[in-house]
């Protein structure tokens, strides 16, 4: 039997790949910092970013910061930049931009907090557990920001 026309109209999301795309640790006090008895604070800064690779292929990256200080010397500094590249076909252009800021990042987020989490416990630190976080609102949030920008304007 041949495949029906219909068969290639379907919409169509498939996860090509996850990957590390950057990581970078500073321990710009060491060795001293390790003598440190206090608790850091822990600051965790989140960006998402996607852009097209190919027709229908598409790049997200989810980037945490986490800064660790005590008082204002800082501890650690971890940044790591967990990407993938997803295909999606045959999805009208409303839905594309909601699957690659959320369900995208959702799918990422655990292998960043791994990462995280690993690159800290390797450093001689106590592992960071990066909270979960809902893509969902956040993408919510900034289409809120941006129709309260373009009001403005």
């Amino acid at each position: 039997m041949t495949e029906t026309t219909q068969d290639n109209t379907q919409p169509m999301f498939n996860m090509d790949k996850i990957y590390v795309k950057d990581i970078s640790l500073e321990i710009p006090h060491a060795p001293q910092i390790f003598l440190e008895r206090e608790s850091p604070q822990i600051e965790v800064q989140l960006h998402t970013s996607a852009g097209s690779v190919d027709d229908g292929v598409f790049e997200v990256t989810v980037t945490a910061t986490v800064t660790a200080k005590i008082a204002d010397k800082v501890m650690f500094l971890i940044e790591a930049k967990q990407a993938g590249i997803f295909t999606l076909r045959n999805l009208p252009e409303a839905e594309k931009e909601p699957v690659l800021a959320v369900m995208c990042p959702n799918i990422l987020f655990p292998y960043l907090r791994e990462v995280v989490s690993d690159v800290s416990v390797r450093a001689g630190f106590a592992p960071v557990m990066l909270n979960p976080i809902n893509f969902d609102v956040l993408y919510q949030q900034q289409q809120q920001t941006q129709a309260a920008g373009a009001t403005t304007h």
